[in-house]
């Protein structure tokens, strides 16, 4: 059992780019740039961002979702939530808060909570 990666570096992917750097940034890179494309889908259709004053993006990576989201409703207070080793290789945009942690300890308080590739490496256990 057990997936590819695991198999060859011996953790997950995410552990793994804890211990490494190079990989930690081309991971960011990659989601942030995914971010983008698909953000902009989202926020010209999707009105709900709308009655929201805190928003937490959990699994924000270094905030680039949440940083559209903000551009267009500077009402809200962004958190940005992601792995401790992800948002110290954060981009600082005007309106967020970087909160490193755990997803399945704590989830920092606001009004909704976005989640956006996220949960798909994760089992039915561990998502709910």
């Amino acid at each position: 059992g057990g997936t590819p990666f695991y198999k060859l570096h011996g953790t997950s992917p995410y552990a793994y780019y804890g211990t490494d750097s190079r990989s930690n940034k081309l991971f960011n890179n990659a989601m942030a740039d995914m971010s983008t494309l698909v953000m902009k889908k989202i926020i010209d259709s999707y009105k709900g961002f709308e009655g929201i004053n805190s928003l937490v993006d959990m699994g924000g990576n270094r905030g680039a979702s949440l940083s559209m989201i903000i551009s267009k409703y500077p009402h809200i207070k962004g958190i940005n939530f992601d792995l401790p080793h992800v948002v110290t290789d954060r981009s600082d945009f005007p309106g967020i808060t970087h909160v490193g942690g755990d997803m399945f300890v704590s989830v920092p308080q606001g009004d909704a909570i976005f989640i956006k590739s996220v949960f798909h490496n994760w089992d039915d256990e561990h998502c709910l």
